[in-house]
């Protein structure tokens, strides 16, 4: 996702978009015993996805008991107004591009998972393919052991972008759903490919959940 505009107008337009909204969230009991635990967690979604996603972590913020949770944000100049309208919600940033210095970017993205942070991931981005996750989030889970949760957001009616991720901005007074799906665990040894292909199944589902929420 690129903001065009300067953070602060894009964060109050996400915030006044988000308050004419009809949103229900699926899957927080699941979660809510690793927040109590306190166990780093890594979120993953489409790319195509994220708009409003920045805006129901501040919402669930009180729940989450005040966890840190950082997002990658390249090092260019976009990559910057990104970070900025992400601290507009609460969210920290890892500075890195999974397309250059891809593994300085796994790396940041490791320590801030061993620092106790979650962290959001993007896994079909940020070029694409679209809807196909690639090989970071294999080896992010598996290098640190945390959790890999599939979330999906959903709106009815909505826009979709000519955009590679067909990036979805809901209409005024839409039906949303935000979808947390059920964990994924990627062990040390498991092999790499398997676990990525396990990873975009369980997130494609979690994303056909959001989109019957909204649909009936």
């Amino acid at each position: 996702m690129t903001v065009i505009v300067a953070p602060g107008l894009a964060a109050l337009a996400v915030r006044l978009l988000g308050a004419t909204l009809r949103l229900t969230i699926f899957g927080l009991d699941s979660l809510v015993p690793a927040w109590r635990e306190g166990c780093p967690l890594i979120y993953a979604l489409w790319h195509g996805r994220l708009l409003m996603v920045p805006w129901v972590s501040a919402r669930l913020a009180p729940a989450r008991g005040g966890r840190t949770i950082r997002v990658l944000a390249s090092r260019s100049r976009d990559g910057e107004l990104i970070a900025r309208f992400a601290r507009r919600f609460g969210l920290e940033t890892v500075r890195g591009s999974s397309s250059r210095g891809g593994a300085a970017a796994l790396r940041g993205l490791a320590a801030a998972l061993r620092a106790g942070d979650d962290v959001v991931v993007a896994p079909d981005g940020p070029r694409g393919p679209r809807h196909r996750v690639q090989p970071g989030l294999a080896a992010l889970a598996a290098m640190t052991g945390a959790p890999v949760v599939p979330v999906a957001f959903a709106a009815r009616p909505a826009r979709t972008l000519d955009t590679w991720d067909a990036f979805m901005v809901p209409v005024p007074f839409a039906r949303c759903a935000l979808v947390f799906g059920d964990i994924v665990r990627v062990g040390a040894a498991d092999d790499r490919d398997e676990a990525r292909l396990r990873l975009e199944r369980a997130l494609t589902a979690t994303t056909a959940v959001a989109d019957r929420a909204v649909a009936t």
